[in-house]
């Protein structure tokens, strides 16, 4: 759409929808309009929008249930929008690999504020990254070793891209888990150990080892 960053808004409350897309406009987005999932997917199917921006309460479903499709073939930033005011929703839109969350009702400057900072963030990732062997498709996300696809999960997808990024540095199962799970890992470890363990058998023959250091944490270091 003549350059401009392209992004989608999932939202069936038609004021809320055109008070979006004319903040956004106003600020140089160009804006596709999907008032239901249905026309969610196909709007994400011929257009491949810069970003989404989500209701997580639908006419024919949850936007979880979309967000969780989408990350299986995209990484796409998106934010997620609800009227809900429990926690609960937080956490299962950042555990289904949302970007970002914002409650209704909301102050539209802030509305754009919060789409700003997640294209800035959208533009400062790679397309892919290479490490040898490995190279990590970031727009998918998916990772291949020696051109094979490793059948990542997406948890396992990003730890391993923050492996990869931060190769040698020591970082603490506490640290991992805020920036791949997006929560406080309130001590309780068992999430990074399995998603660590199931890593190191798949890089099994990459060269590359997930190290740990005791009472520190784990590090990515070529073996």
């Amino acid at each position: 759409m003549n350059g401009r960053s392209v992004i989608l808004l999932v939202e069936d409350d038609l004021r809320v929808q055109l008070n979006n897309k004319e903040i956004l406009e106003r600020n140089g987005y160009a804006v596709l309009l999907a008032m239901d999932l249905a026309e969610a997917r196909k709007a994400v199917a011929d257009h491949s929008p810069d970003a989404v921006v989500l209701d997580m309460t639908l006419p024919d479903g949850d936007g979880v249930v979309f967000l969780k499709e989408l990350r299986k073939v995209s990484q796409i930033p998106v934010l997620m929008l609800t009227a809900s005011q429990t926690p609960e929703k937080a956490t299962a839109s950042f555990d289904s690999g949302g970007d970002d969350y914002l409650r209704k009702p909301y102050d539209l400057k802030e509305f754009r504020a919060r789409v700003d900072a997640l294209m800035r963030r959208a533009a400062l990732v790679p397309e892919a990254v290479v490490k040898g062997p490995l190279k990590l498709d970031v727009a998918s996300g998916v990772a291949f070793l020696d051109g094979e696809d490793m059948l990542l999960t997406q948890k396992e997808f990003s730890l391993l891209l923050l492996f990869v990024q931060r190769e040698g540095r020591t970082m603490s199962a506490e640290y991992l888990y805020e920036k791949v799970w997006s929560r406080p890992m309130n001590e309780n470890d068992r999430a990074v150990r399995i998603a660590v363990s199931r890593l190191r058998a798949k890089l099994a023959d990459s060269g590359y080892v997930i190290a740990s250091q005791r009472g520190e944490g784990y590090f990515f270091a070529s073996n």
